[in-house]
């Protein structure tokens, strides 16, 4: 806090001077304590300076004994996984308490390398709610993949002076960091001192322990309530993540609760959440509200939501109802139902700062979509009586099991039989003309295709579909789209949202994309898919290598856990 902006807040704090705003008759939960204490908040500057009911100010607002918290923290997100540009994600997110995000760039990096990085920052730079970034570990996520630009350690160097880098981004290539991966380590070295973020799925003990001692912090990536417990008891601070694919936080919460675990060293993600289902259900109050109805402590909930990710970053000023903390705060109805009220940024309600400031988009992150030429012959998968590895997907997880079957077919090609589907993936950044294929089990799409250009993290163009014609012509709607995600029913393009900006966003409002998103995602659980599979996010991460077990990839069918391309 520089010196003069010093001197009023501790004259307001000594009552010499007017705060700016008193927030008077609040119920307010205190994160050091763990009560819930009776004050009124007097707030300077965009700070807080006291608490108590002695104070003066140029405006007061009568809370009315409401439940007032620190604003909640977002401890690990995509901004491009929303589908919106940014500052409209952040606009709506705010909306229901979220004044802090905990942002990783690597999809935007992962098409356009610093480009993107820099139109995320850009964009997110006038908004109401502290934007941070963490800086993209892996690009590309693995060796084996095909992606669109490539970062080493002499690219990271510019952003280490920016006061929003925290840190560095989640470091998917587990095997580069146990190995002692020159480049990898060279980013380690470079971003000592900073918390790195982790991404380790069902790792061995030995192979966990090896990362951990690369210095990496946290991990976003446990679904089962052992596993986390593994990563705490050897330091790491575990995000529960709750987005529109993986939903972990259900099994992990009933773990802590019945096991009565201290909630410390914990907190809630995102990771990839639609704007359709933020509207619907919320952000992090949805992570709070649904861990308190498990049985959670409300006061252990906001602890994870406030302090706990606000110290695991080194946000100092963040996280706390208190002297000294920025007034981002939230007013709630009650500590069940969790539903704001009224939410203050730096001391001013949100309302006063929702404008939205559009910039041009760079040239570089448009037309993005290179394929080439199509050779449909590469979608042959062979159904010669022998067992072929097919990707099984997971209902409520990211992670997927595979399963030799024989595959159904006619003159030794693999046919979809209502059971199995295929799934492909066409590389789009460098017209290679690679594209693999395989069978997949648990889409259960049939009468058509459904394809995205948002494919983790290389984001290549994923497709599943039942027939070879529907699989076509969905990937070239992509093309003339520029990204985005399609369906297509019965030979014909039923819809498409298109996504022109690294084929990951797109240009329209919030409104348009949610109310386009909810029709497309109906009309995918009508021909198919199940109701309670997000059927594109879920898609998109088909292609991850970088998490168990097995994958389609530009390449052909991968095994992570094996680390080799799948022949059968």
């Amino acid at each position: 806090m520089e010196i003069a902006k010093y001197r009023r807040c501790s004259q307001a704090a000594r009552g010499l001077i007017k705060s700016d705003l008193i927030l008077r008759n609040a119920k307010i939960v205190n994160v050091f304590t763990n009560r819930v204490e009776p004050g009124s908040i007097a707030i300077k500057d965009g700070m807080i300076v006291g608490i108590g009911e002695d104070f003066e100010a140029e405006e007061e607002i009568d809370l009315q004994g409401r439940y007032l918290t620190s604003g909640f923290i977002n401890a690990h997100l995509h901004l491009e996984s929303t589908l919106i540009n940014p500052q409209h994600l952040i606009v709506q997110a705010a909306k229901h308490g979220t004044t802090t995000f905990i942002v990783d760039p690597h999809e935007a990096a992962n098409v356009c390398g610093r480009a993107g990085i820099d139109y995320l920052m850009k964009e997110t730079e006038g908004s109401p709610a502290h934007v941070c970034f963490m800086i993209a570990s892996c690009v590309p996520a693995s060796p084996i993949d095909d992606n669109g630009a490539t970062l080493l350690a002499e690219d990271m160097i510019d952003y280490m002076d920016d006061e929003r880098v925290l840190g560095l981004g989640e470091v998917m290539s587990v095997p580069e960091v146990i190995n002692a991966d020159p480049d990898m380590y060279a980013k380690l070295l470079l971003f000592r001192g900073m918390v790195k973020d982790g991404h380790a799925p069902d790792l061995s003990d030995k192979d966990l322990a090896a990362y951990v001692l690369a210095g990496v912090n946290t991990d976003h990536e446990g679904t089962t309530f052992e596993y986390i417990m593994k990563e705490r008891a050897m330091g790491m601070t575990c995000h529960i993540r709750e987005g529109s694919a993986a939903r972990n936080l259900e099994m992990i919460v009933k773990g802590i609760v019945e096991n009565n675990v201290s909630t410390e060293g914990f907190c809630f993600c995102t990771d990839d959440k639609h704007i359709e289902d933020i509207m619907r259900e919320g952000e992090i109050d949805y992570n709070v509200r649904k861990a308190v109805s498990m049985g959670l402590n409300p006061i252990a909930a906001i602890k994870m939501a406030t302090i706990q990710a606000a110290r695991c970053y080194g946000l100092r000023r963040i996280g706390a109802v208190a002297p000294g903390f920025y007034a981002d705060l939230v007013v709630w109805d009650s500590l069940k139902d969790f539903n704001a009220q009224m939410v203050f940024y730096r001391g001013e309600p949100i309302e006063k700062r929702l404008k939205i400031q559009r910039y041009p988009v760079p040239e570089a992150l448009l037309n993005t979509i290179h394929l080439g030429k199509i050779d449909p012959g590469k979608l042959f998968v062979p159904a010669d009586g022998k067992p072929y590895p097919v990707l099984r997907m997971i209902p409520g997880q990211i992670i997927t099991a595979r399963e030799d079957r024989i595959l159904p077919g006619k003159d030794g090609e693999f046919i979809p039989d209502g059971h199995l589907e295929k799934i492909a993936v066409f590389e789009r950044h460098h017209a290679t003309g690679k594209v693999g294929a395989g069978a997949v089990e648990g889409y259960n799409l049939k009468g058509g295709a459904i394809a995205s250009s948002v494919s983790h993290d290389s984001h290549n163009i994923i497709v599943i579909g039942d027939n070879d014609r529907d699989i076509l012509l969905a990937v070239r709607e992509l093309e003339r789209a520029g990204g985005g995600y399609t369906i297509v029913k019965d030979g014909k393009v039923y819809d498409t949202l298109e996504l022109p900006i690294m084929g990951l966003i797109s240009d329209k409002s919030y409104s348009f994309v949610s109310k386009k998103l909810k029709k497309m995602i109906a009309q995918a659980h009508r021909m198919g898919v199940p109701t309670d599979m997000d059927p594109f996010i879920t898609l998109s991460f088909m292609a991850l290598t970088v998490i168990p077990e097995i994958r389609c990839t530009p390449r052909g069918m991968y095994s992570v856990t094996e680390g080799r391309f799948l022949d059968r």
